[in-house]
């Protein structure tokens, strides 16, 4: 069909561009048949199983993995990037009081904004390849301190100002709770982290490139990408796997309270992915080190998994519906004593980096993103009404 505005031809797609390739990316892929997603040229469980964040990190914004010499020094460049300016930590009050229904995500939103500003962010358009990155990873080592920070305050406790000498996972406990973290907590987190950030082309992905395509800011690309994180459709909660858990209570409910909810036609949180039809890797990786820490939790966690798959697949045959990243990652920040209302925002600080290797990606690229819409509404033109 003709375009009566151009000469270029309409193509219809699905809704949602469900299955529409809109680019190339060199930065990863999910393989839902397989099972498999990969950052680069490596799987993602095996770097989140063998290297450190900040390697993941450099990998994903530099194009290649750290040697040790390089690994140390990109450690040390981040580590020193932690701190906020002045401006950005007088202001973080003020933005917790005023989000203080909105939880630490929301306040986010305003602060990263302003970290741009305070740091002289530049839009992309303007910038070589060089600068572009360098505010992508000022970007991404502030977000952890803006996190912690308005965590505290909305709690009444004063934030908690970063050590250089802890590892950026070890480093985020510490300004979340004020006590440096064991060594064995740091690194689940880690992995968590490492795991979750990147995977394919979802929404806050997009998005983050759609702006980076008209040549706006680093920060304005980061704060759109949250935006779009925040929505119930994409982000989810892991939260929501833990109220599962509560909610059921003990063993011999698990039967019965799945059931009602199967039949009820409501969705079990923690089960289902919009991509995988095996188990989510990820999922797996975090059954993986919730187990090596055991407990009663874990224990329960692991019964209400079997209990759900097996219904699932008595009262939905045909489907293959198993835990997703929410079910184990909720057990697993629990473990490590991440409250619930940070579940969510930690997941957003390792998406940062995801993000941001998108959005220069995209930067490299000087064509906009400008889809059409096809109009629906009242045939066009209509003789306007003379005011009465």
């Amino acid at each position: 069909m003709s375009d009566n505005r151009s000469t270029a031809t309409l193509i219809d797609v699905p809704r949602g561009l469900a299955g529409v390739v809109v680019t190339d990316t060199e930065i990863g892929d999910v393989r839902g048949r397989e099972g498999f997603y990969h950052y680069r040229q490596y799987s993602a469980v095996e770097l989140a199983k063998t290297r450190n964040f900040e390697d993941v990190w450099h990998l994903l914004v530099h194009g290649e993995l750290p040697d040790a010499e390089r690994s140390a020094a990109f450690a040390a460049e981040t580590a020193g990037l932690r701190r906020l300016p002045g401006a950005v930590r007088a202001a973080l009050p003020g933005i917790a009081a005023a989000g203080a229904d909105s939880g630490p995500l929301a306040g986010m939103r305003t602060a990263l904004s302003l970290l741009g500003s305070a740091k002289g962010f530049r839009p992309v358009y303007d910038l070589d390849a060089d600068r572009r990155r360098a505010d992508t990873v000022v970007a991404a080592a502030a977000v952890p301190t803006l996190l912690t920070a308005l965590h505290r305050l909305g709690a009444g406790l004063e934030p908690v100002e970063p050590r250089e000498d802890l590892s950026y996972a070890a480093n985020y406990l510490y300004m979340l709770t004020g006590s440096e973290p064991e060594p064995a907590r740091a690194r689940a987190v880690e992995q968590y982290l490492i795991s979750t950030i990147d995977h394919g082309f979802n929404a806050s992905t997009f998005t983050a490139r759609v702006i980076a395509s008209t040549g706006a800011d680093v920060a304005a690309c980061l704060v759109g990408a949250v935006g779009a994180l925040s929505g119930p459709l994409h982000g989810g909660a892991p939260s929501r796997a833990l109220d599962t858990l509560d909610e059921i209570g003990t063993p011999d409910r698990i039967d019965s309270w799945i059931r009602e909810r199967v039949l009820a036609g409501e969705r079990i949180m923690g089960f289902g992915h919009a991509i995988y039809r095996t188990e989510d890797p990820r999922s797996r990786m975090l059954r993986e080190i919730a187990q090596g820490f055991g407990g009663p939790r874990v224990h329960f966690a692991v019964e209400v998994e079997r209990h759900v798959e097996r219904i699932l697949a008595e009262l939905k045959p045909g489907r293959e519906l198993h835990t997703n990243v929410e079910f184990y990652a909720g057990v697993v920040m629990e473990l490590c004593g991440l409250p619930r209302e940070m579940f969510t925002p930690t997941f957003a600080a390792a998406r940062m980096v995801g993000w941001s290797a998108n959005l220069l990606e995209q930067a490299a690229d000087s064509k906009i993103i400008r889809p059409v819409a096809r109009y629906v509404g009242p045939g066009a033109p209509v003789a306007v009404p003379v005011e009465a």
